[in-house]
């Protein structure tokens, strides 16, 4: 027995990193996994490899067409929606859009992180509500950061949007709790989680892997966190276990938030 056995999830930003973790986990807990991205062929491989439990849906989370046509064609084939997983976000800093910091920053870019992160996140919450309501019962589970909860110099824009999903969250909560609903959202904040989005930030070669280093030994656990452990947590989420759980966050960041530690020897 799975822990999501026969519940039906959409997980947004699946075709790598901890969206792809989380398709992979909810799949060997039992759940459906609809596999969404606008990496078509990456996302497509997830849901192949992820076997008859899995398929792949065309999703940018910045079209509010897509989320319409997506949540219609899941409730056509499996006839509700139990999970949902806002995942899909851009730093801006891999896409082109030029600096980031809150003096040169451009409005451009400013507009284009918080279309994805955050009105991507508003859209699928809204339906996401929309498409559990025949039910009244689900999880969403959207998917912040450490940046929502502290300042980022370098990244303005990304920082605001996580910290928009963070108080997103718990409106959302509140007002399915209002309306009598059993539909619960919580946010989950990674740090320090290796994943593709660190890549541009990181760079290649020595002066990357010097980097890696840096931020492993800034963690109080002396290491980097996986896709894999963030995603255990989104299962725990998204099960029956955390009924009475919402509007909470959840850092998982090796204690990063804590506070110092004394540096010890190696």
């Amino acid at each position: 027995m799975g822990r999501l056995d026969g519940k039906i999830a959409l997980v947004t930003g699946a075709a790598r990193g901890i969206g792809e973790a989380i398709s992979e986990a909810f799949v060997r807990e039992g759940a459906s996994v609809v596999v969404s991205d606008i990496r078509n062929s990456l996302g497509r491989e997830v849901a192949t490899r992820l076997g008859a439990q899995a398929l792949y849906e065309h999703l940018d989370v910045r079209d509010e067409s897509h989320w319409v046509a997506a949540v219609d064609r899941i409730l056509d084939r499996f006839g509700r929606l139990d999970i949902l997983v806002n995942n899909a976000a851009i730093t801006g800093l891999d896409e082109g859009l030029g600096p980031h910091d809150p003096e040169h920053a451009t409005l451009e870019a400013w507009t284009a992180v918080h279309r994805t992160n955050l009105d991507g996140v508003f859209l699928g919450c809204k339906h996401g509500i929309q498409a559990m309501r025949p039910t009244r019962g689900g999880s969403i589970i959207n998917i912040s950061s450490r940046s929502g909860l502290v300042g980022i110099p370098g990244a303005a824009a990304y920082a605001s949007s996580k910290a928009g999903v963070r108080n997103h969250t718990k409106t959302v909560a509140l007002y399915c709790a209002q309306e009598r609903l059993e539909i619960r959202c919580n946010s989950v904040h990674p740090a320090a989680v290796l994943t593709p989005m660190w890549d541009a930030f990181l760079g290649e070669g020595p002066v990357g892997e010097e980097r890696m280093l840096a931020i492993a030994m800034a963690n109080p656990m002396r290491r980097w966190g996986s896709s894999s452990e963030v995603a255990e947590t989104v299962v725990f989420l998204a099960s029956d276990e955390a009924l009475f759980m919402t509007g909470a966050e959840i850092n998982i960041d090796g204690g990063l938030l804590a506070g110092e530690v004394e540096p010890t020897p190696e």
